[in-house]
Parts: C-alpha cells; sequence; structure tokens
C-alpha cells in the first residue's frame, strides 16, 4: 500500500467535519480539484471507498468512518504540535484573527488595540468588530470576545476577562413627557427600546432591589443589536433601555441621560475571551489577551 501521509490524515478529517469538499477546499486554502485529486489517491492506496458522493451530499462509508477516527486522532497530534512551537515563540508574531462586538471594543479597547499593535510589530491583527457570533474554527480565527452566557461546546475554551454592570436610562426628555417610573411594573406603560438577542427576540429585562425581584419585556417597537445606537436612540428621546453603566457614563455626567429606577439593579453580564480548544496557546493569543487583561485592570 501507498504510504499515507500526515496531510491525507488532516485532509479526509477535514472533509468529514464540513461535510463538503468545497468547504473544505476553502479552509485548507487549496483547489477542489487538489482535494478530490488527493481524496481519489487515498482511496487507491487504501484499497478502500471512504466516502459516497451524490449531488446533495456526503456520506461516510463503513470502512470511512472506522478510518475517520484515525484521521482526528493525526489532527489532533499535528495541532498539539504546531502549537507547541508556536507557544515557545519568543518574540509573538504572525496573523491573528479577533472577532468581537464593535460597540464594546470602541468603548473598552480600542487604546488596547493600538498599544498593542505598537508593542508587538511582528503581529498582524484582523478585527472583525460585526454582531455576527463567527464560527471560530470553520472561519479559522484565533480569539473572540463574547458577552453573555456561552454555549456549551467541548470545542472551545472560555476565560473571563471582564464583567459589565448594567442600569436602565432614559434622556430628560422622555421623562419630561412621561414621568419616570417609581416601580418596575409601572415600566409595561412605558416605551422601551429594546436589544436584541441572539435568537431573533427581546432581550427581557431583570432587576432586584433586596428580595424583591421583577423581569418583563416592557412594550416597544424598536428592537436593535446594537447598544451604541440605543444609547443615540435614548439622548433623542426614544424612550427607556438599559445600557451598559460605563457606556452610560459620560452622558450621566452631563446630564444627557437619567438613570431609571436606581435603587432596582441589572444581572452583571461577562465578557469572555473564547478560543479554540488547544494544548498549548500560541504565543500571539496569549500575548493579546494579557494585553487586554492588564487594560481592564486599570479600568
Amino acid at each position: 500500500m501507498e504510504q499515507l501521509s500526515a496531510d491525507d490524515y488532516i485532509l479526509f478529517a477535514t472533509i468529514a467535519e464540513f461535510h463538503s469538499m468545497v468547504r473544505a477546499a476553502e479552509h485548507l486554502v487549496m483547489p477542489k480539484a487538489t482535494v478530490s485529486r488527493r481524496l481519489a489517491n487515498m482511496e487507491a492506496a487504501l484499497g478502500q471507498r471512504l466516502l459516497i458522493r451524490t449531488t446533495r451530499r456526503l456520506t461516510l462509508t463503513e470502512f470511512g468512518l472506522e478510518f475517520l477516527d484515525h484521521c482526528r486522532r493525526v489532527s489532533e497530534e499535528v495541532a498539539a504540535v504546531q502549537d507547541f512551537v508556536r507557544s515557545q515563540d519568543a518574540q509573538p508574531h504572525g496573523r491573528l484573527r479577533v472577532s468581537m462586538p464593535g460597540d464594546y471594543a470602541r468603548h473598552h479597547f480600542s487604546r488596547a488595540i493600538a498599544t498593542f499593535i505598537d508593542a508587538y510589530a511582528e503581529i498582524q491583527l484582523d478585527l472583525d468588530l460585526s454582531s455576527r457570533r463567527v464560527d471560530l474554527i470553520g472561519e479559522r480565527y484565533d480569539l473572540a470576545i463574547r458577552m453573555g452566557e456561552l454555549t456549551d461546546d467541548a470545542t472551545l475554551v472560555a476565560r473571563k476577562i471582564d464583567e459589565q454592570h448594567f442600569a436602565l436610562y432614559a434622556s430628560p426628555i422622555y421623562l419630561a413627557l412621561h414621568p419616570a417610573p417609581t416601580h418596575p411594573d409601572e415600566l409595561m406603560h412605558h416605551t422601551a427600546v429594546r436589544l436584541l438577542s441572539d435568537r431573533g427576540n427581546a432581550v427581557p429585562w431583570k432587576l432586584q432591589s433586596g428580595k424583591s425581584e421583577w423581569e418583563g419585556t416592557p412594550p416597544g417597537r424598536l428592537t436593535l443589536n446594537s447598544p451604541d445606537m440605543i444609547q443615540q436612540l435614548l439622548l433623542d428621546g426614544a424612550g427607556i433601555a438599559a445600557l451598559p453603566c460605563s457606556f452610560a457614563r459620560a452622558d450621566l455626567l452631563q446630564g444627557r441621560l437619567v438613570q431609571v429606577l436606581p435603587d432596582w439593579s441589572q444581572p452583571t453580564v461577562p465578557a469572555w475571551a473564547v478560543m479554540p480548544m488547544r494544548r498549548y496557546l500560541p504565543a500571539k493569543t496569549r500575548a493579546f489577551i494579557s494585553h487586554l487583561e492588564r487594560y481592564m485592570q486599570k479600568g
């Protein structure tokens, strides 16, 4: 039998992961024809069919399923060796792909990012500041900053780097026309500007004062996924909304916003650095997280 290389095992594991030769080719940055040819060569060398191809899908044969276990182990070991080598770099370097919410980045990380680039001249930093939740492994991201509760995913590891405190705010313009509520129940008679969740619905408001708790979704015809835009809408008198206290601080001090129901607090929202599960964290990723954490500690 012709000797198979580690690259062949990784190729087949990638095809099986994406259930598509086109997506596997994109992930591996090689032509689809090359992927097809190498797969055919593997099957010829093994004397076994690995996949059943139709116009709609790829299905692993019984032999292909058993062979996939070996391929995954080889792929994991190769990745571990590569990560180990990168983790030992004396000077972090290379391309670092990071995803984080644009609003959060602007308020908290602008200066940290500028000084990171200045400190690490050999790192090329690519930032995705969209609100979408990227596929870290499929899209080859090194790191994502994510807010709130995380889904259970064995392929990812997370490290908490911050906690955001929230409160309810409105502008003096709005409160001049609509007297401020004195109890959360009265919020149901006000206009809310609501935050849009990843699931496509308005995030409910949870409030606590001592042992009293309240949860609800006040009425409103504006639901959006940008805290920055919600803040601007509040300044223009659009209603009441929950905002991170760090976002609202300057407007609160200058009297452009007023805290609503100040005796009622909201749960804090954690910020996480989320990375693909690896035995060794690459030096460039480790340097970036440490840099962000130092800035968060400074406040």
